[in-house]
């Protein structure tokens, strides 16, 4: 096995975040609970869609603006996508097999800030950083 063999299968054992782990890192935000959505399960903001997990039990949908997910598509075909059904809608299809962790909670945050930028005053409006132990 050659060096780059090891690299690349250590690369891809650290890609791939379980729809269990999309749920730990979603409710770890404040006001976030798990609700279904369209038959599936999903994640809500005071009741306002966050994201789901889509029917091929691969994809995420994620409540993103558009310009963001131009943005991750032109960088990351393989991990971010829409359908024609989505094209209209502020969010992207991302890969849950194919997408590294750090770059999902990331991608939550910013998806907790624009929802929580729509709810009215007096809800909360910045995710509580995790303490550091």
């Amino acid at each position: 096995m050659t060096k780059g063999t090891v690299a690349r299968r250590k690369r891809t054992a650290r890609q791939g975040v379980p729809f269990a782990s999309v749920c730990a890192l979603a409710t770890a935000l404040p006001g976030v609970e798990e609700a279904m959505s369209w038959g599936t399960p999903g994640l809500k903001l005071k009741g306002r869609f966050l994201a789901r997990l889509k029917e091929d039990g691969d994809s995420l949908v994620l409540r993103i603006g558009f310009e963001t997910r131009d943005r991750l598509m032109k960088a990351s075909p393989e991990v971010f996508y829409i359908t024609d059904h989505y094209a209209g809608y502020p969010s992207v299809l991302v890969r849950l097999s194919a997408v590294r962790k750090s770059a999902l909670q990331k991608l939550l945050r910013e998806a907790w800030s624009e929802v929580a930028a729509e709810l009215p005053l007096g809800e909360p409006r910045r995710p509580r950083r995790a303490s550091r132990k």
